[in-house]
Order: C-alpha cells, then sequence, then structure tokens
C-alpha cells in the first residue's frame, strides 16, 4: 500500500513524534509497503531512515502559523497515499484537528475520529464521560488561568498533595505535584504557560499502570515505576530514570478487572484502532482511570509495543494491525470501498 505517516508538527511533544514516526515507518517498509514521511509542521518530505533529524527546530516549528495543518491534506504524499498513519502526539495531531482534515480529505487514518480525539484530548470532558460510566477516576476540578480561585477548597479533592496540569497537553507536560499550598500558584502558572484551562485533580498514591487497548482487545498491563517516584517527562522520555515490568505483578482477578476499564474508558470515549489507558492503583488495589492516549507512543521502546510483546507480537506486526483497524474502522464509519493492506510480511 501506498502510506504517509504524519509525524512531527508543532506541538510540545514534537520530538517523541518524531522518533515514533521514525519506528512506525520503518516498520512499514519493513512490511513491504510504499512509504513516505511528512513533517506535519511544514509539509516537508523526510528521508528515509533520517525521520528523527527533521530540518526544522522545535522553536521553528512553533513559529510556524496554525493554518499549515490545512496544507498537510493536500500534500501530493498525503493526497497519493491509500492510507495515513497518525505518529503525532498532543496539539492539533491529537485533538481532533488533523482527523477532521483527513474526513474532508477522504482518507482512511489510524486511530481514533475526530470526536474521540478531541474528547480523550480534553481531560475535564474526558472524565465527565468517565464519571457518567461508572469508571472511577480521581476527583477534580477545572480552573482558568488568572481567574480568582474563589471558592476553592483543596479539601473537597482530598486535600495536599494535589496534581496540576494543563488540561490539553499530553506527556506530562506543565503537571506539578503539589504538596503545600504556597507552591499552588506558581503551579497553576506553570500549566497555564501550556493550556489556560487548569486541570486539579486528586493525587492517588500506589502503583502507576498502564492498558494498551487494540481494536476489542486490552493488552497486557505495563507497570511503570520512576525512580523518582513521579513518572513526569523526563521520567519518560530519559534512558534509565524508570523501571517497567510486564505483565504486572497483579493478581490475575485484579489485573483483569483493571483491563476491563481500560477497554471501558477507551469505548466510553468512542476510541478506534490502539489507544493507551493509563490508571493510578492505590493502596487499597482500587484503579483510578486518569486519561486516554489516542496516539500513544510507538517508538520501539514505547509502552504499547511493550504490552504487545507480552502478547506475543512484534513491532512491526502492531504497525501492520494499526493498518488493518484503520481500514476496519473507516468501512464502519463510512462504509465506502477501502482496499485493505496487502503485500505485507508478518
Amino acid at each position: 500500500m501506498k502510506v504517509a505517516v504524519l509525524m512531527g508538527g508543532r506541538s510540545s511533544e514534537r520530538e517523541i513524534s518524531l522518533r515514533t514516526g521514525r519506528g512506525v515507518a520503518q516498520a512499514l517498509r519493513n512490511l513491504g509497503h510504499e512509504v513516505t514521511a511528512v513533517d506535519a509542521a511544514n509539509g516537508r518530505v523526510l528521508p528515509p531512515g533520517e525521520e528523527e533529524r527533521a530540518v526544522l527546530s522545535d522553536a521553528e516549528a512553533a513559529r510556524l502559523p496554525a493554518a499549515i495543518e490545512s496544507e498537510i491534506a493536500r500534500a501530493d504524499a498525503v493526497r497519493e497515499a491509500e492510507i495515513v498513519v497518525i505518529a503525532l502526539h498532543g496539539g492539533e495531531g491529537e485533538n481532533g484537528t488533523v482527523q477532521a482534515l483527513l474526513e474532508l480529505s477522504g482518507k482512511p487514518y489510524t486511530g481514533s475520529g475526530v470526536l474521540a480525539s478531541a474528547l480523550a484530548m480534553d481531560k475535564a470532558m474526558s472524565k465527565k464521560v468517565f464519571e457518567r460510566d461508572g469508571i472511577p477516576t480521581p476527583a477534580w476540578r477545572l480552573l482558568r488561568a488568572g481567574a480568582p480561585l474563589g471558592d476553592f477548597d483543596a479539601a473537597a479533592l482530598g486535600g495536599w498533595p494535589l496534581v496540576v496540569k494543563p488540561n490539553a497537553e499530553g506527556s506530562t507536560v506543565g503537571l506539578t505535584i503539589v504538596t503545600r499550598p504556597e507552591d499552588f500558584p506558581a503551579a497553576l502558572d506553570e500549566a497555564a504557560r501550556w493550556d489556560p484551562n487548569v486541570l486539579v485533580e486528586r493525587y492517588i498514591p500506589g502503583r502507576e499502570l498502564t492498558v494498551a487497548v487494540m481494536g476489542d482487545e486490552a493488552l497486557p498491563i505495563v507497570e511503570i515505576r520512576p525512580d523518582s517516584g513521579h513518572y513526569d517527562y523526563e521520567a519518560k522520555y530519559t534512558a534509565g530514570r524508570s523501571r517497567y515490568f510486564c505483565p504486572a505483578d497483579l493478581p490475575e482477578p485484579l489485573a483483569a478487572r483493571i483491563r476491563d476499564l481500560g477497554l471501558a474508558a477507551s469505548r466510553a470515549l468512542g476510541c478506534a484502532g490502539v489507544s493507551r489507558v493509563d490508571f493510578r492503583l492505590d493502596p487499597s488495589n482500587e484503579p483510578w482511570c486518569l486519561e486516554v492516549n489516542t496516539v500513544p507512543g510507538m517508538t520501539p521502546t514505547s509502552l504499547v509495543p511493550m504490552a504487545a510483546k507480552a502478547r506475543g507480537l512484534t513491532y512491526d506486526q502492531v504497525v501492520q494491525r494499526m493498518l488493518e483497524l484503520a481500514v476496519e474502522e473507516w468501512r464502519r464509519r463510512h462504509g465506502r470501498t477501502a482496499s485493505p493492506p496487502t503485500g505485507a510480511r508478518t
């Protein structure tokens, strides 16, 4: 198949997106597909094997006008592709904007549709859906940057510490765990650098778990143990800062419950393809759903490939399954004929 991989972009997660895109593009080539990698920040075609070394710097990408995304759907590589792989993290690549452009251009694409992508990126909206569907999620409140705190009461969220983070960002960008009330204003300011809407959430002590969902299947649970105690940006993306265990050491009834909650959270938002649901497991073994990632990291060492490996799947097989799920979802949503991946080696 002719496949276009959208990667890079202008969000705060550009660097991670380039890593994901490079891994996915190489897997697609291994599988026999005709692949073109495109930097969504400017529409530039990236040379094979050099995708991660995109010439455009993060600062340059951030200065590009927002309208640049509208040009992506008209880029030759995208117009000529039979299917588009979205390897963008955060921002317009994960909030439904690029998905809407691809819908309008009539292209099948990987991952969730417009509404599910928008809901998952907006943490407050996704938590409302979780609460409606009985999926346990930490108590929370949404604040507007610069607005008076008014009747804000930390005790209503369980007291200190509290988690403060941008409402619509990923990769723990702008996140602070606040242990003292005097540090609260600075944490709000930090989160507001990324989003004027700030989510304040009850802190759940305990274990960090994640459930990868592939189609209708929840993969083995991954447990993350960051050396710092908090799974922040550095703990995620700096080698040696965290340890990973898959399958997580959990009694099977509890593991099954968490996998079921992962599936339920993904379905509640209407996600498709491959997603990842993050949890905290408190000391009494109660799981709490934090958020759903509709375009989870797909570097060779990311959590989804790790979970898939425990399930007996190679990285290349996961990427192939992403294509197959994209075609299935396109047919389900549109009733149109789309050619499934052909000539692939798994």
